[in-house]
This record gives C-alpha cells, structure tokens and sequence, in this order.
C-alpha cells in the first residue's frame, strides 16, 4: 500500500507541474498576485511534512463500542468509524466539503446527523446519514446557518438552532431528524450567540446558553412544548460572569455547569435552579476547567483542566465531590471528552507537539488506557519534533506575558530568524500542540517560532481576558513589542530577522504590528485579517456582529468608531515598508475578502512587495488539503526570500 500510494503520489506530482517549466500549476481555483512560480523541487522536498493526518472523537456508538471519528484520506476532513482501539477508518461520508460534526441516533444508532457548508460560507445544513443504505437526506431548509444541538433523552427529538427566519438571529427549532417535515421553530430569539446545551431528562425542558460576549452569558430553560424561557442566571449582577458549559444532572433537579462566576477562573459547580445557587467543586485548582462530561449513570464527572496551557485530565465522584486519581498524561491537549453510555469508559482525542491529534479511551474501573487512531505523520520520526518551552517577558506596563517557543533540534550555524505567531479569537490562547506542516520550518529551514500568548487571551483568569477590550486594544501591540526586545536578548535568536504572522484577529495583530513596529521585524504574513475593524464591523455575517461589538466596541458609537479608525492598520498602510504575503478566503463569512483586498490595493502603492493568495472555494482559512500545501509552499518561497537572506 505505501508503495502504490508513493506512485499515486508522483502521478499527481507530474500532472500538477508543468512538463517544461517544472513548476507547479495552481488550480483555477486559486488567485495569485505577486506570487512567483512554485518549484516543482519545492513540493517534493517539502511532501513528507504535508502528509501529517490527524483524527478527532466526533461520538460514541449508543449501544455497541464504536466510534465516529473525523479524518481526512483525500482532500478534506470526513466522518468515518472506527469498530475496536487500533481498527480500520471505514469512511462514512464522501464530499467535496469538509464534515466536521455527527452524532448517533442516539438509542439505536441505526443513523447519525451531520452538518455540512459550501465553500467555507458556514451555512451549516444538517443531513441524516443512514447506515444501512449509506445515504444522506437534507433535514434543514438548504439555505440559512444551522447549528446542530442536541437529542432529547428519549431519542426521539433534536433541538437546534438556525438563522432561517431572518438571516441573523438564531431562534430554537426542534425536529425528529427521521421525518423532516416535523421540524418546528420551538422559539423566536434576538441574537446570534444562541446554543443549545441539553434535554432534561424527562424532556419537558432545554437548558441554552445565550453568548453575548467572551465575558458573559447566561443560562436559559425552555418548556419544550411551549418554548416559555425561565432566565436561570441573573443578569442584574455588578459582574458580568461568563457560563461556558452545562447539563442537567440525572435526577434533573440540578445542572453541573462551569463558570466564571465569583472567580477568575472557570470553576465546576452544582447548580440548584430552584435557589439560584451554585456550589462550586473544584475551587481549590486555580485554574480553569475547559470541558466536562457526566456520565450515563451521573455517578462521575470527566473534567479537563487548562494549567498554563497544558491540559490536565480529572474523574469527580459526584456522590463524595472526591477526586480519583487519573493517569497522567503527556504535556499537550485533550478535546472532545465524551463517555460511552456504558458509563464504565470515556473517550477524548489527545495532541502534543510530537504527536499528531488521536483518539482515545479510558475505563475508569481498571485505568487501561486505548488508542484508537494512530495518525500517519507521512513517515516521519516524532523524536525529532522540539517540545516547546514556556517563556515569560516582561510588558510595558509591568505586567508578565508568556507565551511558546519552538526551537530547532540539530545545529544551525548562527543565531536562528525567528516566526512569531499571533493566535486568534481574539480570545483565544496557543497550547502545546502538533505543528504539523512547520515543523519542516523548524527543522529544514531553522526558524525559531514564537506562539505568544498577549493580553486578552484566555486561559489566564477574565481579568486578563478583559485588558484587551474595546480602547485598551493597543495595549496588546505593546505586549509584541516587549516580545520584540525580549528577542535582542536572547543569544540564540536574531533580531534582525523576525517574521509575524497570524490568523484571524492575529492577521489583524499582523498588520497592526507591521504598521506600529516595521523598523523592528523583516516582513508579514496576514492570515484572513481584518485591516480595519470598523470595515470589518459593518460587513461581517449580521448573525456574529453583536458579538464582536462586545470585543471590539461598537462602531457606531462616534467615538468608538474614531477610536477604531484612528488605530485601523488600512489608514496607516503607508508604514507597511516591509514585504507582505496576504492570503484569503473567498467566501469568508467572519472577515470578508474586502478587508484583505483592501490592505493589498493599499500597501501596493507604498512600492511594498506584496504577494496576494486567494482561493476562491475557501472561508475563513483553507481547509482543503491542495489549497493548504500550496498555501505552505507559498508561505516558505516567502520566508526564503525575504527572512532568511
């Protein structure tokens, strides 16, 4: 097999370039300004990094122990299931489109729901795949954005969400995905930050979250016959608290939820909707637990903690509020914590940085601890990819910023160019995880990669969390900026060569840092960034625009808005004296390609190299394989060119 896939390999390698220039020919789908050829050397170096797979838990079987998994063998993610730790992937669903979410019916199992888009525009549509027959059946009306919910206790219901109504705010249908013409609207809502969270178990109730901001939400219950709402969380509180998980116990007279409420982190806690009260369950960890599941029987709790960025895996006894001791696993991330409803084991999937995304098992009654994916990392040693180390500097205003550095293994003659590289969100927080495609930039090129975690990212309390809001959004430039003279002294990194990057928001950190600090770095890479908020504000999907108002500030305010505009990396574009790589998606639905082009047109007149990407089956970032590796190649013919010389 590894044979016969090395020749498909270079069939495709010949048919992609060119048979006199070997070079390699974008698709039609793809737009490239100022982008030189890509060498046809360029791929087949660079091949064994851009093999990696990686494969996440989607869900349990309901009666039988298997799994759902998702993983990509061609072009994109899709479902597939796995029957035994170490089993074949049989893939499941075969689209041109990622899919990314499924769920079990969840008594028989005889089908799962699963949602999908066109293109990256996330206007998820829900589908029923059926397993005896291996075929799909639209539930959702084809055009709006639904968000797959959750099944009723008895199996006989799904409660979701969707904009169907109007385009922007999310209301509450309910449907027996076995028969689409009973799909429902259970409640009209104002707002795109709606999220069903759980059944109770008798059914007459929904438990929602309403999201109106990083900071704060609020827990809702709805009669799911009437869709009358009982606010459970009040809003009239001096502080805003944010509530990021929750499910009923199994004798529904009680939630267990997380938040930040009374704390400055998320805490586990037993809340009684009858008094109103939480009593909190793990206040002695002083950090936040970022997922939970209750297990079938409600006898235990599987819980994650996020400790300086590594995840911490944990098993509450709900009868005694005890812990019991679990294994200790490596430095990395556990997502997607799910138990089986046998209620004796639980799966989550697992990365690290010499590890590529897997899925595993755990039974708490014996500890054995499975593997049920083994992820190809296209035949290379995982010994020889950095563990990252954490680092801390010292801002502007006193106050410590840490964030990741990887560093090469082998020996590179001087001091290393380094890539510092700005999460998203912006609320987001980089964790030790699998690099996957860069660490052919650590270990082939020798550049250093900074992942810093500024003022606003999560995972350090909301008080941090909050010092980026609205005007004190420059603060967090100044937290690159001190990273910046962090580097001078540092004896093994150069100064003099320093690349920024980011995603996202960290696109928009990208330019921002390029406008506020160019004598200091080499060149940029902006991600689908917006370059100016208020642009941004105004053309982002109307469904997600009150959320980022909440981060951002309101542009309609006067003052916000020449707040936003003063700081608009666009209206400084003539500072952009260094080269600039942009790359976009299309049909980006949170940062239009507007907000790219315009940044482009712009830095184009200062005489700026700029090369642009776009592709035009994308959304917010690449998710097809062909478009991610010519993104990679794009992104090192970059660095060779205008860091490393």
């Amino acid at each position: 097999m590894k044979f016969l896939s090395s020749i498909l390999v270079c069939l495709f390698l010949l048919s992609a370039v060119g048979a006199q220039s070997q070079e390699l020919v974008p698709g039609d789908n793809l737009v490239l300004d100022g982008i030189p050829k890509i060498p046809a050397g360029l791929v087949g170096a660079t091949d064994r990094y851009t093999q990696a797979r990686s494969a996440n838990l989607i869900n349990w079987h309901p009666v039988r122990r298997e799994m759902l998994i998702r993983t990509r063998f061609a072009d994109t993610f899709q479902i597939h299931l796995v029957k035994m730790p170490g089993g074949a992937r049989t893939q499941m669903t075969f689209f041109p489109e990622p899919v990314n979410q499924a769920s079990f019916h969840p008594k028989q199992g005889d089908y799962f729901v699963y949602s999908k888009d066109i293109g990256g525009n996330e206007f998820y549509q829900l589908y029923r795949f059926d397993l005896a027959t291996g075929k799909s059946a639209l539930i959702t009306d084809g055009h709006s954005r639904n968000i797959q919910g959750r099944w009723s206790s008895a199996g006989d219901r799904m409660a979701y969400t969707s904009t169907r109504r109007n385009g922007k705010d999310l209301d509450i249908y309910v449907v027996n995905p076995a028969d689409p013409k009973s799909d429902r609207m259970l409640v009209q809502l104002q707002g795109g930050g709606w999220n069903v969270l759980d059944w109770s178990p008798d059914d007459r109730a929904i438990l929602v979250m309403e999201l109106v901001s990083a900071n704060e939400s609020y827990l809702w219950q709805f009669d799911s016959s009437s869709g009358e709402k009982t606010l459970l969380t009040p809003k009239d509180q001096p502080e805003k608290s944010l509530y990021s998980a929750a499910l009923f116990a199994k004798s529904g007279k009680g939630i267990y939820l997380t938040t930040d409420s009374g704390s400055d982190f998320q805490r586990l806690g037993y809340f009684d909707p009858a008094a109103r009260k939480a009593t909190f369950l793990t206040t002695a960890i002083p950090w936040d637990v970022e997922g939970f599941d209750l297990s079938s029987d409600g006898k235990w709790i599987a819980f994650v903690t996020n400790e300086d960025g590594a995840s911490v895996l944990r098993l509450l006894d709900t009868a005694t509020g005890r812990e019991k001791p679990m294994p200790r696993l490596p430095n990395g991330i556990v997502t997607e914590l799910e138990w089986h409803p046998n209620g004796k084991e639980f799966g989550f999937s697992f990365s690290s940085a010499q590890s590529a995304t897997d899925v595993y098992s755990l039974d708490i009654r014996t500890g054995k601890l499975e593997r049920w994916t083994a992820s190809e990392i296209g035949g290379l040693n995982p010994e020889n990819f950095p563990n990252p180390n954490l680092v801390r500097w010292k801002s502007f205003d006193g106050r410590m910023i840490s964030g990741f550095v990887y560093k090469p293994m082998r020996g590179f003659a001087g001091k290393r160019p380094v890539m510092i590289d700005i999460h998203g969100g912006p609320e987001d927080q980089f964790r030790p995880r699998f690099l996957g495609r860069r660490n052919y930039f650590i270990n082939e090129m020798g550049i250093a990669l900074i992942y810093p975690n500024v003022r606003g990212s999560s995972g350090y309390g909301k008080g941090f969390l909050k010092l980026d809001n609205g005007i004190l959004r420059e603060n967090s430039y100044k937290d690159i900026a001190a990273l910046l003279e962090w580097i001078r002294t540092q004896p093994d990194l150069d100064a003099g060569r320093v690349l920024v990057t980011g995603g996202s928001y960290g696109g928009f950190m990208t330019l921002a840092i390029a406008t506020n600090y160019s004598d200091q770095i080499r060149c940029a890479v902006d991600v689908v960034g917006p370059s100016n908020l208020v642009t941004f504000l105004e053309r982002t999907e109307s469904y997600r625009r009150d959320l980022r108002r909440a981060e951002y500030g309101d542009e309609r305010d006067p003052a916000i808005r020449e707040f936003l505009e003063r700081i608009a990396p666009m209206n400084h574009a003539g500072s952009i004296r260094k080269p600039l790589l942009v790359i976009q998606g299309k049909n980006d639905p949170r940062v239009p390609a507007s907000e790219s082009e315009q940044i482009v047109q712009t830095v184009k007149k200062n005489g700026t190299p700029v090369w642009y990407l776009m592709a035009k089956d994308e959304g917010h970032g690449f998710a097809r394989k062909k478009n991610v590796d010519f993104q990679f190649y794009t992104t090192i013919l970059f660095m060779q060119e205008y860091l490393l010389k």
